[in-house]
Protein backbone atom coordinates (compact mmCIF):
# COMPACT_ATOMS: atom_id res chain seq x y z
CA UNK A 1 0.00 0.00 0.00
CA UNK A 2 2.86 2.22 1.08
CA UNK A 3 4.74 1.72 -2.61
CA UNK A 4 1.22 2.24 -4.54
CA UNK A 5 0.62 5.64 -2.65
CA UNK A 6 4.13 6.78 -3.32
CA UNK A 7 4.21 5.67 -7.22
CA UNK A 8 0.62 7.62 -7.45
CA UNK A 9 2.38 11.38 -5.40
CA UNK A 10 5.25 10.50 -8.26
CA UNK A 11 8.17 9.40 -5.98
CA UNK A 12 9.87 6.55 -4.77
CA UNK A 13 9.28 4.48 -1.62
CA UNK A 14 12.65 5.62 -0.06
CA UNK A 15 11.94 8.87 -1.09
CA UNK A 16 8.72 9.49 0.28
CA UNK A 17 9.98 7.86 3.51
CA UNK A 18 12.40 10.73 4.07
CA UNK A 19 9.99 13.23 3.53
CA UNK A 20 7.63 12.15 5.75
CA UNK A 21 10.91 12.36 8.47
CA UNK A 22 10.96 15.60 7.66
CA UNK A 23 7.38 16.64 7.90
CA UNK A 24 7.40 14.39 11.11
CA UNK A 25 9.91 16.12 13.06
CA UNK A 26 8.89 19.53 11.82
CA UNK A 27 5.00 18.73 12.93
CA UNK A 28 6.07 17.14 16.18
CA UNK A 29 9.65 18.35 17.51
CA UNK A 30 9.54 21.80 15.79
CA UNK A 31 12.09 21.33 13.33
CA UNK A 32 14.62 19.70 11.45
CA UNK A 33 18.43 19.29 10.09
CA UNK A 34 20.41 17.40 7.26
CA UNK A 35 21.58 15.33 10.25
CA UNK A 36 18.31 13.79 11.40
CA UNK A 37 17.69 12.41 8.15
CA UNK A 38 21.59 11.26 7.54
CA UNK A 39 21.22 9.41 10.86
CA UNK A 40 18.00 8.10 10.36
CA UNK A 41 18.33 6.42 6.53
CA UNK A 42 22.27 6.38 6.60
CA UNK A 43 22.08 9.07 3.52
CA UNK A 44 24.71 11.48 2.35
CA UNK A 45 24.70 14.66 3.31
CA UNK A 46 24.37 15.91 -0.12
CA UNK A 47 21.05 13.90 -0.71
CA UNK A 48 19.83 14.49 2.80
CA UNK A 49 20.01 18.39 0.80
CA UNK A 50 18.14 17.35 -1.85
CA UNK A 51 15.26 15.90 0.37
CA UNK A 52 14.89 19.36 2.26
CA UNK A 53 14.84 21.33 -1.03
CA UNK A 54 12.75 18.40 -2.34
CA UNK A 55 10.54 18.93 0.82
CA UNK A 56 10.38 22.96 0.39
CA UNK A 57 9.35 22.25 -2.87
CA UNK A 58 6.60 20.16 -2.08
CA UNK A 59 5.59 22.60 0.91
CA UNK A 60 6.75 25.71 0.59
CA UNK A 61 4.53 27.29 3.35
CA UNK A 62 5.57 24.35 6.15
CA UNK A 63 8.96 25.43 7.28
CA UNK A 64 11.41 28.36 7.39
CA UNK A 65 15.18 28.44 7.89
CA UNK A 66 17.20 29.89 10.68
CA UNK A 67 20.77 30.72 9.00
CA UNK A 68 21.90 31.07 13.03
CA UNK A 69 20.93 27.47 14.09
CA UNK A 70 21.28 25.64 10.41
CA UNK A 71 18.16 24.15 10.96
CA UNK A 72 14.23 24.50 9.42
CA UNK A 73 11.76 24.98 11.83
CA UNK A 74 8.31 24.83 11.42
CA UNK A 75 6.35 28.24 9.92
CA UNK A 76 2.72 29.31 11.25
CA UNK A 77 0.92 28.07 8.22
CA UNK A 78 2.21 24.17 8.58
CA UNK A 79 -0.35 21.84 6.83
CA UNK A 80 0.54 18.16 6.20
CA UNK A 81 1.23 17.09 3.33
CA UNK A 82 3.19 13.58 3.89
CA UNK A 83 1.80 12.04 7.05
CA UNK A 84 -1.12 11.61 9.09
CA UNK A 85 -1.34 13.51 12.55
CA UNK A 86 -1.89 10.67 15.19
CA UNK A 87 -1.50 11.72 18.25
CA UNK A 88 -1.63 8.73 20.28
CA UNK A 89 0.65 7.19 17.67
CA UNK A 90 3.14 9.87 18.18
CA UNK A 91 3.39 9.84 21.81
CA UNK A 92 3.33 5.66 22.08
CA UNK A 93 6.58 5.86 19.23
CA UNK A 94 8.16 8.95 21.82
CA UNK A 95 7.45 5.87 24.79
CA UNK A 96 9.17 3.68 22.87
CA UNK A 97 12.34 5.24 22.19
CA UNK A 98 12.91 4.47 25.98
CA UNK A 99 11.65 0.74 25.95
CA UNK A 100 14.51 -2.17 26.62
CA UNK A 101 15.57 -2.90 22.99
CA UNK A 102 13.42 -0.06 20.97
CA UNK A 103 14.93 -0.22 17.60
CA UNK A 104 12.71 2.10 16.13
CA UNK A 105 13.85 5.78 17.71
CA UNK A 106 11.84 8.15 16.00
CA UNK A 107 12.29 11.11 18.79
CA UNK A 108 15.54 13.62 18.40
CA UNK A 109 16.96 15.58 21.34
CA UNK A 110 14.02 17.98 20.94
CA UNK A 111 11.49 15.55 22.45
CA UNK A 112 10.73 15.48 25.60
CA UNK A 113 10.80 12.30 27.55
CA UNK A 114 7.97 9.71 27.98
CA UNK A 115 7.32 7.20 29.73
CA UNK A 116 4.36 4.29 30.16
CA UNK A 117 3.22 2.09 33.41
CA UNK A 118 5.77 -0.94 33.12
CA UNK A 119 3.79 -4.18 33.80
CA UNK A 120 5.34 -7.55 35.07
CA UNK A 121 6.50 -9.71 31.80
CA UNK A 122 4.85 -12.65 30.89
CA UNK A 123 7.18 -15.67 30.26
CA UNK A 124 6.31 -17.03 26.92
CA UNK A 125 8.86 -19.99 25.77
CA UNK A 126 9.86 -19.32 22.75
CA UNK A 127 9.92 -22.61 21.48
CA UNK A 128 6.54 -23.68 22.22
CA UNK A 129 5.45 -20.22 20.41
CA UNK A 130 7.50 -21.05 17.26
CA UNK A 131 5.76 -24.79 17.56
CA UNK A 132 2.46 -23.24 17.25
CA UNK A 133 3.01 -20.40 14.90
CA UNK A 134 4.54 -23.48 12.45
CA UNK A 135 0.68 -25.75 13.50
CA UNK A 136 -0.86 -22.39 12.59
CA UNK A 137 0.68 -21.93 9.32
CA UNK A 138 0.12 -25.39 8.25
CA UNK A 139 -3.62 -25.35 9.37
CA UNK A 140 -2.53 -28.53 11.77
CA UNK A 141 -2.83 -29.42 15.51
CA UNK A 142 -0.37 -30.06 18.51
CA UNK A 143 -0.95 -31.20 21.74
CA UNK A 144 0.42 -29.02 24.81
CA UNK A 145 0.44 -29.00 28.96
CA UNK A 146 -1.62 -26.64 29.97
CA UNK A 147 -2.01 -25.12 33.26
CA UNK A 148 -5.31 -23.59 33.61
CA UNK A 149 -7.08 -22.02 36.25
CA UNK A 150 -9.98 -24.09 36.84
CA UNK A 151 -10.70 -25.91 40.18
CA UNK A 152 -11.61 -28.95 38.16
CA UNK A 153 -8.08 -29.20 36.36
CA UNK A 154 -5.91 -27.88 39.28
CA UNK A 155 -2.65 -29.68 37.80
CA UNK A 156 -1.42 -29.06 33.94
CA UNK A 157 -2.86 -31.69 31.43
CA UNK A 158 -1.84 -32.25 27.91
CA UNK A 159 -4.39 -31.30 25.89
CA UNK A 160 -4.86 -31.19 22.09
CA UNK A 161 -5.33 -28.00 20.58
CA UNK A 162 -6.09 -27.22 16.55
CA UNK A 163 -4.84 -22.96 16.99
CA UNK A 164 -5.48 -20.75 14.72
CA UNK A 165 -5.10 -17.02 15.54
CA UNK A 166 -3.46 -15.07 18.58
CA UNK A 167 -4.92 -12.12 20.65
CA UNK A 168 -3.68 -9.52 23.45
CA UNK A 169 -5.81 -8.04 26.13
CA UNK A 170 -3.23 -5.57 27.06
CA UNK A 171 -1.61 -7.64 29.60
CA UNK A 172 -1.23 -10.69 28.10
CA UNK A 173 -1.11 -12.91 24.98
CA UNK A 174 -3.74 -15.83 23.89
CA UNK A 175 -3.50 -18.18 21.43
CA UNK A 176 -7.14 -18.80 19.89
CA UNK A 177 -7.72 -22.59 18.85
CA UNK A 178 -9.62 -25.14 18.82
CA UNK A 179 -9.88 -27.28 22.04
CA UNK A 180 -10.15 -31.45 20.94
CA UNK A 181 -11.18 -32.18 24.90
CA UNK A 182 -13.91 -29.80 25.85
CA UNK A 183 -14.65 -29.77 21.79
CA UNK A 184 -14.82 -26.19 21.46
CA UNK A 185 -12.64 -23.05 20.83
CA UNK A 186 -11.13 -21.29 23.75
CA UNK A 187 -8.12 -18.95 24.63
CA UNK A 188 -5.34 -20.37 26.00
CA UNK A 189 -2.93 -18.15 27.76
CA UNK A 190 0.98 -18.39 25.73
CA UNK A 191 2.44 -18.24 29.00
CA UNK A 192 0.63 -21.24 30.68
CA UNK A 193 1.81 -23.34 28.15
CA UNK A 194 4.45 -25.87 29.46
CA UNK A 195 5.38 -27.99 26.44
CA UNK A 196 4.10 -28.76 23.20
CA UNK A 197 4.29 -32.29 21.08
CA UNK A 198 3.04 -34.23 18.53
CA UNK A 199 1.54 -32.35 15.51
CA UNK A 200 -1.69 -34.21 13.29
CA UNK A 201 -4.85 -33.09 12.36
CA UNK A 202 -6.77 -30.12 13.03
CA UNK A 203 -9.92 -30.72 15.03
CA UNK A 204 -11.51 -27.70 13.35
CA UNK A 205 -10.57 -24.79 11.18
CA UNK A 206 -10.40 -21.19 11.48
CA UNK A 207 -13.26 -20.24 9.69
CA UNK A 208 -15.70 -23.05 12.10
CA UNK A 209 -15.10 -20.07 14.88
CA UNK A 210 -18.18 -18.26 14.85
CA UNK A 211 -17.49 -16.25 17.88
CA UNK A 212 -13.82 -15.36 16.87
CA UNK A 213 -15.26 -14.30 13.05
CA UNK A 214 -17.70 -12.19 14.68
CA UNK A 215 -17.58 -8.53 15.31
CA UNK A 216 -20.58 -6.79 18.22
CA UNK A 217 -20.93 -3.35 17.79
CA UNK A 218 -20.20 -2.25 21.14
CA UNK A 219 -22.38 1.43 22.25
CA UNK A 220 -20.45 3.52 24.58
CA UNK A 221 -21.82 6.77 25.99
CA UNK A 222 -20.90 8.72 28.98
CA UNK A 223 -22.09 7.81 32.54
CA UNK A 224 -25.39 10.02 33.28
CA UNK A 225 -24.68 10.39 36.74
CA UNK A 226 -21.66 12.68 35.87
CA UNK A 227 -22.53 15.94 35.20
CA UNK A 228 -23.14 17.50 32.03
CA UNK A 229 -19.30 19.43 31.45
CA UNK A 230 -18.02 15.62 32.82
CA UNK A 231 -20.08 14.09 30.32
CA UNK A 232 -19.45 16.18 27.28
CA UNK A 233 -15.34 15.87 28.30
CA UNK A 234 -15.68 12.19 28.43
CA UNK A 235 -17.68 12.12 24.91
CA UNK A 236 -14.43 14.43 23.88
CA UNK A 237 -12.55 12.00 25.25
CA UNK A 238 -13.64 8.49 23.72
CA UNK A 239 -13.92 10.89 20.31
CA UNK A 240 -17.87 9.84 20.52
CA UNK A 241 -20.54 10.97 17.82
CA UNK A 242 -23.74 12.37 19.16
CA UNK A 243 -22.89 11.04 22.72
CA UNK A 244 -21.70 7.87 21.59
CA UNK A 245 -18.92 5.87 20.62
CA UNK A 246 -19.41 2.36 18.26
CA UNK A 247 -16.77 0.33 19.04
CA UNK A 248 -16.66 -3.09 17.01
CA UNK A 249 -14.92 -6.19 19.06
CA UNK A 250 -14.76 -9.86 17.74
CA UNK A 251 -17.20 -11.40 19.73
CA UNK A 252 -14.82 -13.49 21.75
CA UNK A 253 -12.83 -10.73 22.93
CA UNK A 254 -16.10 -9.10 24.55
CA UNK A 255 -15.01 -10.80 28.02
CA UNK A 256 -11.86 -9.31 28.19
CA UNK A 257 -13.00 -5.72 26.73
CA UNK A 258 -15.34 -5.43 29.63
CA UNK A 259 -12.88 -6.30 32.09
CA UNK A 260 -10.37 -3.73 30.91
CA UNK A 261 -12.58 -1.34 31.08
CA UNK A 262 -14.26 -2.07 34.12
CA UNK A 263 -17.62 -2.15 32.63
CA UNK A 264 -18.99 -5.81 34.22
CA UNK A 265 -18.44 -3.45 37.49
CA UNK A 266 -19.88 -0.22 36.28
CA UNK A 267 -23.05 0.25 38.20
CA UNK A 268 -21.14 -0.96 41.34
CA UNK A 269 -19.34 2.47 42.29
CA UNK A 270 -20.40 4.71 44.48
CA UNK A 271 -18.15 7.53 42.25
CA UNK A 272 -19.36 7.37 38.86
CA UNK A 273 -15.78 8.66 38.18
CA UNK A 274 -14.67 4.96 38.44
CA UNK A 275 -16.54 4.06 35.19
CA UNK A 276 -16.79 7.08 32.86
CA UNK A 277 -18.26 5.02 29.93
CA UNK A 278 -20.88 2.74 30.36
CA UNK A 279 -22.17 0.26 27.52
CA UNK A 280 -25.78 1.40 25.92
CA UNK A 281 -26.72 -1.53 24.34
CA UNK A 282 -26.28 -3.39 27.45
CA UNK A 283 -29.00 -6.14 27.15
CA UNK A 284 -27.10 -7.13 23.58
CA UNK A 285 -23.69 -6.87 24.59
CA UNK A 286 -24.63 -9.43 28.13
CA UNK A 287 -26.18 -12.05 25.74
CA UNK A 288 -23.23 -12.08 22.74
CA UNK A 289 -20.84 -11.76 26.15
CA UNK A 290 -22.59 -15.38 27.25
CA UNK A 291 -22.93 -16.88 23.80
CA UNK A 292 -19.51 -16.54 23.74
CA UNK A 293 -17.99 -17.53 26.80
CA UNK A 294 -20.57 -20.58 27.66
Amino acid sequence: MKAALSQRKGFRWGVERRLELIEFRLFWEGGVNRSDIVDEFGVSVPQASKDLALYQDQAPQNLRYDRSQKRYFAAKRFRPKFIDLNAAAYLEKLAGQHAEGAGDVVATALAPIADTLPLPRRNIDPDILRAILSVVREGRSLEIIYQSMSEQRPEPVWRRISPHAFASDGLRWHVRAYCHQDKKFKDFILSRCQEARAEDDPGALSADDVHWNTYFQVVLRPNSRLSKSQQDIIAQDFAMVDGEAVVPVRQSLLYYFNKRLRLDVADQFDDPREAPVVVKNRAAFDAALAEAVR
